[in-house]
């Protein structure tokens, strides 16, 4: 007797299942705050070993041991107001910083100057600002200090300080300091507000979709225990430094986790209600949902994992560290979606129809779906089956249609801004940071603090220096000598540089900060000149490195889609049997992609007026899009290729889409929606994100799976499963 019929078994093995999940979330449940300690969001913290501002830093830190971030103040008033400024100063450093465990003051974490100096005011040449650099240690900027970092106290102390003063000038802190407080900040809604946004917006369609008031709360159940348990093994691996995780992977994780393990759940309920049926044991009817929903589901998951595990060839590491918190969180949702909720859909037993309650599946005695006719079928299914009847009549126009609709958006794409963003251009509104930089770009060199660092040959340092004071945007430029690492002005002392085997630093100033688009140009156009000059010569610094980011995002384009593209044919291909449906599949899915980025580049340029794109937008879009857009298709020929051996191939189709149609436009919008949730984080790079894989996922939804994939296979008939023989037409 198999001991899983005994009726003690079924309801134990239930239990156990729930009880271990809900152990993996209790666990998690605790780690689950804790993820921003252990989160790097420095982009030069992102780069490859070999860019060139990742060895020109290395070299800078021998001749700058000390390496600091600078918190700059800087006030609109006139040099009349230096004194009340300089007054402010002064208390401040005697301010403890609130939440600091080692209760520290803001003088005990600010760096003096040369002769013990510490931070002065001084006027602009224009005399209508003044500025303050503050400066901390950057080891000790980016200690734990209670529930936040050092820098990020230090900052918030000198902002909230200075309100409290009550001087009656505008002044904003800003600087490197600032920047990083204020994306530290943003990224703060992720643990909340994000999944808060997430979960009720998947709640709404989800009590649309079941109309039930209990089944809703089970798959949300399931997905929030997903969540936990990728969120343990993600902070074990950041923690290990395994990992290099910043906010932006953090809070896509999040949303793949949710919107994965809903997707997952709608497609095994959705088996499991066609089941029960025909089956009167609730047991036995999901597990025949359970085993033909399994392979479609395993093959959507193995592709967004492959997907994002290509990411670790990335030379970014945020885009490398993306790669396997994704996977893991798909791998979580795939686990839980096929045993968590299983459990939890069972706990009534022999009443388990209850979780459907009040639109319950009733029990008909037959076997209904395996001797309905295509035309019952449809009638059955409504909207959908209508859907498939339509586009069974005209299969040539429908997927013609669609190519041309999809190829009148790619037209579009050359217009997509890919040349990046300045640091400071990645926020959706003000910031205090960026309205001090506006003022400090106005008043002064604004690139004095964060320059261009130059790491040359001692024996071409005049040409060097010649290059770079040439370039247009560089206003000063200068040889580092002991006196101006000290602090001191540059050419206030006469004295030999500093060198360092054989090597000297050439420091250039730019008009505009460091953080802009515009210092980046600057950047290309220094290494341009100097390079001429001598080809070791090497170009570094804030701006520099985001020129090599967009750099290393170019390159990795290059790399990673040919090689998801062909992880993915490798995936269908072993799904379905077959080689042209595949590759159909593949190109439908790119062509969506360059429709949905050239939609993209309008709404961009004409709605939100962007500066620019994220230089990871277009490979993380790609990504996304192209592995979690092919799940559609997926679903939908898996169980084609399964009705198919039955009906034959254009009948087969047509049965795929009217069955799947409400339950696969139900995943899509439920992704969709969970991307979406991404805009709540007031940063460019997330709403890019958000709004791309949301139209786009959308699009694969409505016009890929429903109308251009079903189109193609109806047309071409049992060719498009070539080399598959076992199908008629």
């Amino acid at each position: 007797m198999n001991v899983l019929r005994r009726p003690f078994v079924r309801p134990l093995a239930v239990l156990l299942v729930i009880v271990a999940w809900l152990a993996v979330g209790g666990a998690g449940g605790q780690t689950f705050g804790k993820l921003s300690e252990v989160q790097e969001n420095d982009a030069g913290a992102f780069l490859p070993s070999s860019a060139e501002s990742t060895e020109a830093g290395e070299w800078h830190q021998r001749f700058a041991p000390t390496e600091s971030v600078p918190a700059l103040l800087v006030v609109e008033a006139g040099p009349q107001d230096v004194a009340t400024v300089q007054s402010f100063v002064d208390e401040v450093l005697a301010a403890p910083m609130e939440g600091d465990d080692a209760g520290r003051t803001v003088g005990d974490v600010t760096l003096t100057g040369p002769q013990g100096q510490g931070p002065q005011a001084f006027p602009s040449e224009d005399g209508e600002a003044v500025l303050v650099s503050f400066s901390v240690d950057a080891e000790v900027f980016e200690e734990s200090a209670g529930e936040d970092t050092v820098g990020q106290l230090y900052v918030d102390t000198l902002r909230a300080e200075w309100a409290a003063a009550d001087t009656g000038l505008d002044g904003y802190v800003t600087g490197p300091a600032g920047l990083v407080a204020d994306l530290v900040e943003a990224f703060a809604g992720i643990d909340g507000i994000l999944l808060i946004v997430a979960l009720a917006v998947v709640l709404v369609i989800l009590l649309i979709v079941y109309r039930s008031p209990v089944l809703p709360f089970l798959v949300l159940a399931t997905a929030m225990i997903a969540l936990t348990g990728a969120i343990i093994a993600v902070y074990a691996l950041a923690s290990a430094d395994v990992i290099t995780l910043n906010g932006q992977s953090q809070g896509i994780m999040f949303i793949l986790v949710v919107g994965a393990t809903t997707d997952y759940a709608l497609l095994l309920v959705a088996r499991y209600r066609e089941e029960l049926l025909r089956i009167e044991s609730p047991y036995s009817a999901l597990g025949k949902a359970w085993r033909r929903s399994l392979e479609p589901i395993a093959a959507s998951a193995g592709t967004v994992v492959l997907g994002l595990l290509v990411l670790l060839l990335s030379d970014l590491k945020s885009n490398s560290s993306l790669g396997p918190a994704g996977a893991i969180g798909i791998a979580a949702a795939f686990l839980a979606a096929l045993t968590l909720l299983p459990a939890l859909l069972l706990l009534g037993g022999k009443h388990a129809r209850g979780v459907f309650w009040p639109a319950m599946p009733r029990f008909q005695g037959r076997e209904v779906t395996d001797v309905e006719t295509v035309e019952a079928l449809e009638k059955r299914t409504g909207v959908w089956g209508r859907w498939s009847r339509a586009v069974d009549r005209r299969p040539r126009v429908v997927w013609a249609a669609a190519v041309v609709f999809l190829a009148v958006l790619a037209a579009f794409l050359p217009t997509f801004k890919s040349g990046g963003l300045g640091e400071r251009d990645v926020f959706m509104g003000e910031v205090e940071s960026i309205q001090g930089f506006e003022v400090l770009e106005a008043h002064f060199d604004a690139g004095a603090t964060s320059p261009i660092r130059v790491i040359a040959p001692e024996a071409s340092a005049d040409e060097v220096l010649d290059a770079v004071s040439g370039i247009d945007g560089i206003t000063e430029a200068y040889i580092l000598t002991p006196a101006v690492a000290a602090g001191a002005p540059a050419g206030a002392v006469p004295e030999d540089p500093i060198v360092i085997d054989g090597r000297v630093e050439v420091v250039g100033v730019t008009q505009v900060s460091a953080s802009s688009a515009e210092a980046t140009d600057i950047v290309q156009d220094v290494r341009d000149a100097v390079h001429a000059v001598d080809p070791e010569v090497l170009v570094g610094g804030q701006a520099a490195e985001s020129l090599d980011t967009r750099l290393t995002s170019e390159r990795d384009l290059r790399v990673i889609i040919p090689t998801i593209l062909v992880v993915i044919l490798v995936v269908l291909i072993a799904l379905l049997r077959s080689v042209l449906a595949p590759v159909l599949i593949i190109l439908a899915n790119i062509l969506s992609f360059a429709g949905t980025m050239g939609l993209a580049a309008i709404v961009f340029n004409t709605v939100f007026d962007f500066p620019g794109t994220d230089p990871a937008v277009p490979l993380l879009a790609f990504v996304f899009l192209v592995a979690l857009g092919v799940d559609y298709s997926i679903f939908l020929m898996s169980r084609a290729r399964e009705e198919s051996l039955r009906h034959g191939s254009r009948e087969g189709i047509r049965r795929a889409l009217a069955v799947t149609g409400g339950v696969i436009t139900s995943a899509g919008i439920v992704l969709a929606a969970t991307f979406a949730a991404l805009g709540v984080i007031p940063l460019i790079f997330l709403a890019q994100i958000a709004f791309i894989v949301s139209v786009g996922v959308l699009i694969d939804t409505f016009v890929v799976r429903s109308l251009l994939v079903p189109g193609l296979i109806g047309d071409i008939g049992r060719r498009a499963w070539w080399p598959n023989r076992g199908i008629a037409d």
